[in-house]
């Protein structure tokens, strides 16, 4: 049985070309790597640290990085996933040296009958309409702690497999539902006290 997440063989393919493009230090590839994930790397340690001089910065290292360990590449796993696992390990080194929290500990974790269903197709950006509304969904994802602001862009945003999720953060599947689960309660609570967007 194939996993559905899996890469394909082309994209596997075209990501081993590359990596090894630029171990052999071939003019250009390097460059072009960034070009293909400064994005993603750019909408990872954003969403973990909300401040761009210090997402600038956590971009550069985070290229740097790649460039000295991308030997450390076996090709088994997109390259998509294993830039996003540098990223994220960066930001979270950055948050934690600051000593800032990656998640809220209130207390409401949930039922895990309840966090199973995050993953049931709930699409945010489809959920509600409108400009105004938009901006305050965003405002309200931007109230999330780090950690569950990173979750809902990789799986909302950037489309990513939960089990890619898991891969990348080290995290539970299980772990990831809940988080998804609790940061889909918090924003229908805020969005329909703010602007009564039912939920």
């Amino acid at each position: 049985m194939t996993d559905a997440s899996a890469p394909d063989r082309n994209t596997l393919d075209a990501d081993r070309a590359l990596v090894a493009a630029v171990l052999e230090r071939r003019p250009g590839a390097f460059e072009r790597l960034v070009r293909e994930y400064q994005r993603l790397c750019w909408h990872i340690v954003d969403r973990m640290v909300r401040h761009p001089e210090d997402t600038r910065e956590l971009c550069q290292e985070v290229f740097l990085r790649i460039h000295r360990t991308l030997h450390q590449y076996r090709g088994e796993s997109a390259l998509k996933s294993w830039i996003a696992q540098v990223a994220f390990s960066v930001a979270t080194r950055h948050l934690e040296r600051k000593r800032l929290p990656l998640v809220d500990n209130d207390g409401d974790e949930g039922e895990p009958s309840l966090a199973e269903r995050a993953g049931s197709g709930f699409d945010l950006e489809s959920s509600v309409a409108g400009e105004q509304i938009n901006a305050c969904l965003h405002a309200a994802i931007d109230t999330l702690p780090p950690l569950q602001r990173t979750l809902l862009a990789l799986y909302h945003l950037e489309e990513m497999p939960i089990s890619e999720i898991a891969g990348l953060t080290g995290l539970a599947e299980g772990t990831i539902k809940s988080h998804l689960f609790r940061s889909r309660k918090r924003l229908r609570d805020l969005l329909e006290s703010r602007i009564g967007v039912p939920t």
